[in-house]
């Protein structure tokens, strides 16, 4: 595995393996824990929903398209949801919210937000659960979510995951995830919660990209690959306008997927001025994606993202009365 990391062998058996789809290692061991954790996850979430409205999946007073929890059962189970992480004008932490045995419509049982979002509340009764720029990667809106999700992780990633090994493979799924929440967190609807691995996917997704423009004359019908993947990309996008799910998160983890994969993926150089570009690429990834991160998180805690971009919601959010035409 250290050889075929550090490409310390001859480059033609390289160039072979690339051509065969060999990678670092044999099987795909984190995508294989990942999605057994999130399957674990997904029962704990609609064994919560059941507790609290005598069903696993939501269907009053909003059906969850996905075969879910309610919103208040994610959000306490460690959503993405800006009012939980810090002081949002416009859903202060003294908004009464849906309890999560609430089933009517309009809502009859409000809690504290504090109570909903859980984890011991908040200290100081300031929201101060940062967290929830992790713990969303681990869950999903539902059945139907979780198993688009898990269909491209035990394909498309764990292929990614063979070419890069193991532990290359989860500093690039968790920095895309992360950031990919980060972006949300920015630019999303302040009052919507947000689940799912998208963001860490699509970061994985990154990778094939860089994968094939770095190896383009390597790959069998690279303009086909390019057609099909260009395909996925559009459709990977369109699923982010589902309620519960962002295609900020979706766009970060692409973004921060690629800039990973500069830095991580193992890129055969059969020449000395491609190397140089390698290496120059990979010098300029590694910092703009430390600032990029520096840079969100403190826009988030200190600025009014809305206020910046007043038409960014709309990447992620189609108007309607549901949604309060975006502006929620």
């Amino acid at each position: 595995m250290f050889q075929r990391y550090f490409g310390l062998y001859p480059l033609s058996h390289r160039i072979d393996d690339k051509r065969r789809g060999v990678g670092v290692q044999k099987y795909p061991l984190a995508c294989w824990a990942l999605s057994a954790v999130m399957l674990g996850i997904l029962i704990y979430e609609l064994v919560t929903n059941a507790r609290a409205q005598g069903s696993p999946f939501s269907f009053k007073p909003v059906v969850n398209p996905m075969l879910g929890p309610s919103s208040s059962a994610l959000i306490q189970l460690g959503a993405r949801f800006p009012p939980c992480m810090k002081d949002v004008p416009e859903f202060p932490p003294t908004t009464p919210v849906a309890c999560l045995n609430n089933t009517a419509n309009p809502v009859t049982e409000r809690c504290s937000l504090e109570t909903v979002c859980g984890f011991g509340g908040f200290h100081n009764g300031t929201p101060d659960q940062y967290f929830r720029f992790f713990t969303p990667i681990f869950l999903h809106a539902g059945l139907i979510h979780f198993l688009l999700n898990i269909l491209a992780q035990m394909t498309a990633s764990a292929q990614i995951e063979r070419e890069m090994g193991s532990v290359a493979f989860l500093i690039l799924y968790f920095a895309a995830g992360i950031f990919g929440n980060v972006l949300g967190g920015n630019f999303s609807l302040v009052g919507a919660p947000s689940v799912g691995a998208s963001g860490a996917i699509f970061g994985t997704v990154a990778v094939a990209w860089v994968d094939l423009f770095a190896h383009w004359r390597y790959h069998y019908q690279p303009v086909k690959k390019l057609v099909f993947m260009i395909i996925e990309l559009v459709i990977g996008i369109a699923v982010g306008f589902i309620p519960y799910v962002d295609n900020f998160a979706h766009l970060g983890g692409l973004l921060m997927g690629l800039l990973s994969a500069m830095v991580l993926y193992p890129i055969i150089s059969p020449s000395t001025r491609h190397r140089i570009i390698v290496i120059t690429l990979r010098l300029i990834a590694a910092p703009l994606a430390i600032v990029l991160f520096v840079v969100l998180i403190r826009n988030f805690y200190t600025s009014n993202p809305y206020a910046a971009c007043t038409w960014c919601r709309y990447l992620s959010c189609i108007p309607s009365s549901l949604n309060n035409h975006c502006q929620g």
